[in-house]
């Protein structure tokens, strides 16, 4: 017997509610064992989710089957994370930051120096990359 994709994931606290677990359900963004799951299709114990929560794809092995809403402390009892760690550094933040700086009192930046700022960002963020549309031709 299984139990309800949706409800597995609110109470192991992948989603912080049961619509939610079933929006992302809905929306295509989890799988159960390679296909795609609806809300009401059933895990079972060895089954593997995958769950798309931007920016990282998670993937999840069920270990024991639970329909009420568990503590944090009490999940690794019920899955096991077994993402890879690439999409894990994901979610780290940059180490680190760009800093523009402007005088005191000279107010906002004009159009065109947003534009450099943003230019400058985008070469060092994107180590050289366009920005989408940018260096395209026209049509």
């Amino acid at each position: 017997m299984g139990l309800r994709i949706d409800k597995w994931l609110w109470a192991v606290r992948v989603f912080k509610s049961r619509s939610d677990a079933a929006e992302a359900c809905r929306n295509n963004r989890v799988t159960l064992n390679g296909t795609i799951a609806k809300p009401s299709k059933e895990v079972s114990p060895g089954d593997i989710l995958t769950v798309k929560k931007m920016p990282v794809v998670y993937t999840l092995r069920v270990l024991e089957l639970i329909g009420n809403r568990q503590p944090a402390k009490n999940v690794p009892l019920y899955l096991e994370n077994i993402t890879p760690q690439e999409e894990l550094d994901k979610l780290k933040p940059a180490n680190y930051a760009i800093f523009v700086r402007r005088d005191r009192g000279t107010g906002r930046p004009t159009k065109k120096e947003r534009r450099d700022i943003d230019e400058l960002m985008a070469d060092f963020l994107y180590e050289g990359d366009e920005f989408e549309g940018e260096g395209e031709e026209e049509k």
